[in-house]
């Protein structure tokens, strides 16, 4: 008996206020240097309704910043093309009509048309795809563990940097960020989740460790930390069978470096 397969779901990401960001940021800047108004739509005020574009471009060119609805079937990439990232919102919507996509391997989880019917919203949580509740508990612990990073350092600062030396000697040897998170990133569509992880964690590292007094060497580990935990988390899944591969995953979850127990489920 043939197993039926799931049925697809089209997620398109807005703003915090619902609008919906540009196709293309560079077009999008081009033409707001020039002055012009760049159209858009909120779909938190059409739920349940059909909604036309109110601009639509050539099918299906990008000659706009805004000509089409761009809606994804992979969640972890939906992140690719929104021009601030992070914070968004998520919506499930119907792509109706005509539709199309730019062919190819690289875009087979894009669909794009110039209507749509607005279903529901959906937990923002999904953009970083499966693991994508994990991956926001652990953006909301680094403001938390980068201080406590910053005073163990404090606390113990040739013993401290000769640790973590040592941990980043082994993760830049196995390219376990570089290379085994990203690869595997990008073979399951999660590559624009996380691009913004790494940038978010990084980012929420550097700020909490500078706060704490810390000093620049040793803020850039404590933020290569974080951009690691985070990459484990989002990845926790496809880097895991063999030995040697969970020694990889144990350098990006921290191994040696006495990483607090976070979630991994």
């Amino acid at each position: 008996m043939a197993r039926s397969s799931r049925p697809v779901v089209h997620y398109i990401a807005t703003r915090p206020d619902g609008t919906v960001p540009p196709t293309d940021n560079y077009l999008a800047r081009y033409y707001s240097d020039q002055g012009e108004t760049i159209p858009t739509v909120n779909l938190a005020d059409r739920v349940g309704r059909v909604v036309d574009h109110p601009t639509p471009g050539e099918r299906w060119y990008t000659d706009k910043p805004f000509g089409y609805f761009h809606a994804y079937t992979r969640p972890g990439e939906i992140l690719e093309r929104i021009e601030e990232g992070w914070p968004i919102r998520l919506w499930i919507v119907e792509p109706l009509g005509e539709t199309g996509n730019w062919g190819g391997d690289n875009y087979p989880y894009w669909l794009m048309s110039q209507q749509i019917r607005v279903l529901e919203e959906t937990d923002s949580w999904r953009a970083f795809g499966h693991r994508g509740a994990q991956v926001l508990a652990v953006l909301a612990q680094l403001p938390d563990l980068a201080r406590q990073w910053a005073a163990e350092w404090a606390a113990d600062p040739e013993g401290t940097r000769r640790t973590y030396k040592e941990w980043q000697t082994r993760v830049d040897g196995t390219r376990a960020l570089s290379s085994w998170a990203y690869c595997r990133a990008q073979y399951s569509r999660r590559e624009a989740a996380l691009q913004t992880a790494d940038q978010l964690a990084g980012d929420a590292a550097a700020q909490a460790a500078t706060e704490a007094g810390t000093d620049a060497h040793a803020v850039a580990l404590i933020q290569l930390r974080a951009r690691c935990l985070v990459a484990g988390q989002l990845m926790f899944d496809r880097i895991r069978s063999g030995e040697y591969e969970q020694s990889i995953r144990g350098l990006l979850l921290g191994a040696g470096l006495d990483t607090l127990a976070l979630v991994t489920a």
